[in-house]
């Protein structure tokens, strides 16, 4: 099973395009070849402006495991569903708020 994977880089005001080009090489050089990846900038003037970068890899078997156990939440969300209905069903009366002193 395959999940996706956010990156973020960091760049700087004054980095050479030549070391841009080098950086994002070697990443998509060590990404494995059926990662798809892609990549999107972020950021403003103000706060400044980072690269993102997204790609899909297997999941660890401790992630496998733990998609596993939280995958099929459908019987439980039904079950959720059922017993909400019935708490409005329950009539009760609601009480005026008390003010505080300001």
């Amino acid at each position: 099973m395959r999940t996706r994977v956010k990156d973020f880089i960091e760049i700087s005001d004054f980095t050479s395009l030549d070391r841009l080009i080098t950086t994002l090489t070697a990443i998509r050089d060590s990404l494995p070849a059926d990662a798809e990846p892609e990549l999107k900038m972020r950021g403003d003037d103000v706060f400044g402006r980072r690269f993102s970068i997204s790609y899909f890899r297997e999941l660890t078997e401790k992630e496998a495991a733990l998609h596993e156990k939280y995958r099929d939440r459908s019987a439980d969300a039904a079950e959720i569903e059922r017993l909400a209905k019935e708490l409005n069903k329950v009539e009760f009366e609601r009480t005026p708020k008390r003010r505080r002193a300001a």
